[in-house]
C-alpha cells in the first residue's frame, strides 16, 4: 500500500530515535563509578531491553511490508476459485498444488503475525483477522474438495471369492409335515473349507488419489482444522458403508421389526446378513481400517478413532440383529440359522480382535463376543427341544398304509443335514450329558471305528433316533392289524439304516449301530410273515376233522382277504419290496405246491382256486400301495 509508506517510515524513525536518546541517556549513566551494583544491574536491564526493541522495528519495517504482500498472493490464489465453478483436483495436480501453497503460506503468515505485538486497531491485527477469513474460505473449500474425491475415486470390490457355505432350508410345522429326501441332498457336499481367517483387504478409493487426500488432511491439520477434516472423512465413509451395507440387500430394523418377521421373511433376512457381516468385517472393514490408516497415520491415533467412528454403528447395528434372531423361538428350523450365525462369528473372531484391539473399542469387541455365546445357546436350546419335539409328537390315527412315517423323515433328513455343522456341535455339545441307548463299544477285530461315533454329536444324534424308534413303536399300536404294525416299523426303521449308511451319518452311527438296525427290520418283516401267512398256511394243514374241500375254500378265502387287504398296503423301498415278496412266497408257495401234490389224486381239483403259479404271481401285487381285483381262478 503505497499510499501508508511515509506515514510507517515517520513512525519508525521516531521511535527510532527516542531509543537512541534513552540509550545515551543510559551510558551517561554507566560512567558513574559511584553506582552500586544493583542501580548498575538494573541499567544493563534496561538497556538490553532497549536493544531487543530495536532489532523488534528493524524487523517490523522490512519484515511487514513482506508478509502483507504474502497474504495478497495467497488471498488472490485462493478467491480466484470461489467464483470458479469447476473443481480444484479435477483441474490438474498443477492447480491442485497452487492451491495447497496458498493455503500453506496463509498459515505461514499468521504465525508470522502471531509474533507481533498487537493492539485494538494495529494494522497487524487488521491482517491477522484478514488471513484467519481467507483461511476459513479455503478450509471450507478443501472440505468440498476432500468430499468429492472421496466420492469420485471411490472403488467397488467383488465378494464372489470369498467362501460362503451352502445355506440348509428346513420347513417344519407342528405335526412335522413331509420333508423330500431332496431338500438336503446337497449339503453333504458343505464344508468348513473357508473357514480360515486370511487378510483380504481391497482398495476402496483409488491409490492414486491417496497422495491428494493426505496433502489436503495435512494442510488442514496444519492449520488447526483437524476436527474439521475428521468430520468430514468420517461423514463420507459412513455414507460410502451404509451404501455398501445397501447393496448387500441390508435393511435397517429394529428388534421389534425382526421379531414381527415371518419364518421365510426371517430366513431370508438372515441368509442376507451372514453373507454380508463377513464381507464387512472380512473384507470392508478391514480395507477401511487400512485406508484409514494410509491418510492419518502421521497423525497419532486419529486413524484409529476416526476407524472406529466410520465403523461403530454398522457393526452395533448388524450384532443388534443377531441379538433379535438369538431371542428365539427356538423351533427346529431356525437351528440351522443359528448355527450359521454361530459359525460366521467365530470364524470372524480373530478379524474384529484387528480391527478394535485398543481399549477403547472393548464395548465393540465385547458385544460381538456376548452374541457370539448367545448364539452358541440359542443353537443348544434348540436342538435339544427338537429332541424333546420328536418325543411330544404324539398320532391319535395310524399311518396311512405303513408307509414312512413324515416324522421318520424329516429327523432323519435333519440330523443328516446336520453333520455338516459336526465342528461345531461338538463344541456346543460337549459339556452336554446324554443317555446313549446304543453305546459305542471298543471292538477287537482289529477294525477301527471313526472318532466321530465317540464324538458327543454322535452320542446326541444315537439318542435322537432312540427317541425316534420309541415315539414309532408307540404309532406301530394304533393299528388294529398287527402285521401292518410291522410293516410300518419295518419300513421306518429300514429307512433310517438308509439314510445312516448313505450319508455322513455313518461316521457318528457307526457299522455296529447299522447291523444292529438291520436285525431290527428284518426281524419285523419276519413278525409280519409270522402274524399273516402263519394262520393261512396253517389252513391247509390236515387235522383230521376238515374236509379237504372245506380246508381248501378256507385257504382261498383267507388269501383273498389278505390280497385285498394287502396289495393296498405300502413298502417304498423297491429292494425292500421284492426282497419282502420273494421271503412271502418262498414261505407260502411251498406248502401250498406240497398240499396240491399231497391231494393230486384226491379230486381236489374242483376245489383248488389258484393253481401255484397265479398265487406266486399275486404274491407280487403286494405292498405296491394300490388295491388290485381279484384275478380269476385257474378252476372253481
Amino acid at each position: 500500500m503505497p499510499g501508508c509508506q511515509p506515514m510507517t517510515t515517520t513512525t519508525y524513525e521516531g521511535e527510532q530515535h527516542i531509543i537512541a536518546a534513552a540509550q545515551h541517556i543510559l551510558k551517561l549513566l554507566g560512567e558513574n563509578k559511584n553506582l552500586t551494583g544493583d542501580f548498575r544491574r538494573a541499567l544493563t536491564e534496561l538497556d538490553s531491553h532497549l536493544s531487543a526493541m530495536t532489532i523488534i522495528n528493524e524487523s517490523k519495517r522490512w519484515g511487514f511490508a513482506e508478509v502483507e504482500e504474502q497474504l495478497k498472493c495467497a488471498e488472490r490464489k485462493v478467491m480466484r476459485w470461489e467464483s470458479n465453478p469447476s473443481l480444484i483436483w479435477d483441474s490438474g495436480p498443477a492447480e491442485a498444488s497452487e492451491y495447497i501453497q496458498a493455503v500453506n503460506e496463509i498459515h505461514t503468515v499468521m504465525e508470522t503475525l502471531g509474533g507481533l505485538p498487537m493492539n485494538d486497531h494495529g494494522r497487524p491485527k487488521e491482517l491477522a483477522f484478514r488471513a484467519q477469513r481467507v483461511q476459513q474460505i479455503a478450509m471450507s473449500r478443501l472440505e468440498e474438495e476432500l468430499y468429492h474425491i472421496l466420492v469420485q475415486h471411490k472403488q467397488s470390490f467383488e465378494s464372489k471369492n470369498i467362501y460362503f457355505p451352502p445355506s440348509v432350508d428346513f420347513f417344519y410345522d407342528e405335526s412335522f409335515v413331509s420333508v423330500e429326501d431332496e431338500i438336503v441332498e446337497d449339503t453333504s457336499q458343505r464344508d468348513n473349507s473357508g473357514r480360515e481367517s486370511t487378510e483380504y483387504t481391497v482398495d476402496l478409493i483409488d491409490p492414486l488419489v491417496i497422495p491428494d487426500i493426505k496433502s489436503i488432511a495435512s494442510v488442514m491439520f496444519a492449520s488447526g482444522y483437524d476436527r474439521e477434516f475428521c468430520e468430514a472423512f468420517i461423514g463420507n465413509r459412513k455414507e460410502a458403508l451404509d451404501e455398501h451395507l445397501s447393496n448387500l440387500e441390508i435393511q435397517k430394523l429394529s428388534i421389534d421389526d425382526v421379531l414381527k418377521l415371518e419364518w421365510d421373511t426371517l430366513s431370508c433376512e438372515i441368509k442376507k446378513w451372514v453373507r454380508a457381516v463377513k464381507i464387512i468385517i472380512r473384507v470392508y472393514l478391514a480395507s477401511e481400517k487400512r485406508f484409514c490408516n494410509q491418510i492419518l497415520g502421521d497423525f497419532g491415533s486419529l486413524d484409529s478413532y476416526c476407524f472406529v467412528e466410520i465403523s461403530r454403528a454398522s457393526v452395533l447395528y448388524l450384532l443388534s440383529f443377531g441379538e433379535a434372531i438369538a431371542m428365539g423361538p427356538y423351533n427346529p428350523e431356525k437351528l440351522f440359522r443359528f448355527l450359521d450365525m454361530y459359525e460366521v462369528l467365530a470364524d470372524l473372531h480373530l478379524d474384529m480382535e484387528a480391527l478394535f484391539s485398543e481399549v477403547a473399542n472393548s464395548y465393540v469387541t465385547s458385544e460381538f463376543h456376548d452374541l457370539l455365546r448367545r448364539l452358541g445357546e440359542s443353537a443348544s436350546t434348540t436342538f435339544f427341544k427338537f429332541g424333546n419335539a420328536i418325543a411330544l409328537d404324539a398320532s391319535i390315527h395310524p399311518f396311512r398304509r405303513g408307509e414312512i412315517h413324515p416324522l421318520t423323515r424329516y429327523v432323519m433328513n435333519y440330523i443328516k443335514t446336520l453333520t455338516a455343522y459336526c465342528d461345531t456341535l461338538n463344541l456346543l455339545l460337549n459339556d452336554q450329558d446324554v443317555d446313549d441307548p446304543n453305546p459305542v463299544l471298543e471292538t477287537d477285530n482289529g477294525q477301527d471305528i471313526c472318532t466321530s461315533t465317540f464324538s458327543p454329536m454322535g452320542c446326541h444324534l444315537r439318542s435322537i433316533t432312540s427317541t425316534l424308534e420309541s415315539n414309532l413303536i408307540c404309532k406301530s399300536k394304533l393299528y388294529k392289524d398287527g402285521s401292518l404294525g410291522h410293516i410300518f416299523l419295518m419300513n421306518n426303521i429300514h429307512y433310517m439304516v438308509q439314510k445312516v449308511k448313505g450319508s455322513e451319518l455313518r461316521l457318528f452311527f457307526g457299522d455296529e449301530w447299522i447291523r444292529k438296525h438291520n436285525g431290527k427290520f428284518q426281524q419285523h418283516a419276519t413278525s409280519y410273515e409270522r402274524a399273516t401267512w402263519s394262520v393261512v398256511v396253517s389252513l391247509l394243514r390236515d387235522d383230521g376233522r376238515t374236509s379237504l374241500k372245506e380246508r381248501c375254500r378256507r385257504f382261498s378265502n383267507a388269501f383273498d382277504d389278505v390280497y385285498k387287504i394287502q396289495t393296498q398296503w405300502r413298502v417304498p423301498d423297491l429292494h425292500l419290496r421284492e426282497d419282502l415278496q420273494i421271503s412271502t412266497s418262498q414261505k407260502v408257495i411251498p406248502a401250498y405246491r406240497a398240499f396240491l401234490g399231497i391231494n393230486d389224486k384226491s379230486g381236489s381239483d374242483k376245489y383248488i382256486k389258484y393253481t401255484s403259479d397265479d398265487m406266486e404271481k399275486m404274491l407280487l401285487d403286494l405292498f405296491v400301495g394300490s388295491p388290485r381285483s381279484l384275478r380269476n381262478s385257474h378252476r372253481w
